[in-house]
């Protein structure tokens, strides 16, 4: 695995201010056997200028129309060749020593999937990374129910990691992420490279989890995917109700609030549906 080529997905959607840095990390790496799959998904902005800077060999460059960042990615990780992909968002940067680093951790210790630690930025400002964020290593499917706990631009897994738990959900506009490491922890141990070598930039109105609403909704419908897909056991069967009911009962009380009554009574009887190992067509959770 030390020597695999390695396929960098970098989707980007309108992200012209942020996207030469990105790739600029990339250009930056001390491991070379990599290539580069950019998905410019549909912009309107200044992306395709921006693209025209860099003439390397290794970064492709892909045009589609708009299909949200769960495309972008299944379209990046479908069309590229190596053994071993990394994922990169267009407003995150990478150290230099990130793919040879995390390449040698995953070789030497059999990982099919592994991250970095990773430096936190809002509004350009660096910011500490609040504890219940920190990153576990090996088995935690039972943890990641609660919350997303793998961060896209820190991680990389091998191809036959993605066969087992991709691709990505397109009918999820947020916490598609969330979704895909639910079905990764399920099946892998996830190794952590104990290295701050991924830069995190946020605190933006454009970014998903700010400009998304209803975002327990979709984690709502990754916990009945995962339920629903009869590949857990009778403890972790549980681990995952419980975590469902308890987001079931914080997004009921969030549309009480707003007086909507009529969608809290539907996710409640979504909720007893699946409680009662009742089929739910995933059309109803989108």
């Amino acid at each position: 695995m030390k020597n695999s080529l390695v396929s960098i997905i970098l989707p980007t959607y309108n992200r012209a201010e942020y996207l030469g840095r990105a790739l600029e990390s990339v250009l930056a790496q001390t491991y070379g056997n990599w290539e580069c799959r950019v998905i410019d998904d549909g912009s309107t902005d200044d992306t395709g200028a921006v693209l025209a800077r860099f003439d390397d060999p290794r970064i492709h460059c892909r045009r589609q129309e708009n299909q949200g960042v769960s495309g972008a990615r299944n379209t990046g990780i479908a069309e590229c060749r190596g053994e071993v992909v990394a994922l990169l968002d267009s407003d995150d940067e990478w150290l230099p020593g990130k793919l040879e680093t995390q390449l040698a951790y995953m070789a030497g210790h059999g990982y099919e999937i592994c991250q970095t630690e990773e430096i936190w930025y809002r509004g350009g400002k660096r910011v500490n990374q609040p504890a219940r964020y920190a990153k576990p290593e090996g088995w935690f499917f039972e943890a990641a129910l609660e919350m997303c706990l793998i961060s896209p631009s820190c991680t990389m897994f091998t191809r036959a990691a993605w066969e087992v738990m991709g691709p990505f959900d397109t009918a999820m506009p947020s916490c598609e992420d969330y979704d895909m490491w639910l079905r990764a922890c399920l099946h892998f141990p996830v190794g952590l490279v104990r290295e701050p070598l991924t830069l995190k930039h946020g605190g933006r109105p454009d970014q998903l989890s700010v400009c998304v609403p209803c975002a327990d909704l979709h984690r709502i419908r990754a916990l009945i995917k995962i339920l629903q897909s009869r590949k857990l056991d009778e403890e972790q069967h549980q681990s995952a109700l419980d975590s469902l009911r308890r987001k079931v009962d914080i997004y009921m009380q969030g549309c009480e609030k707003r007086g909507k009554k009529e969608e809290a009574d539907h996710v409640w009887n979504l909720f007893c549906m699946v409680r009662e190992g009742k089929e739910i067509p995933l059309n109803t959770l989108s």
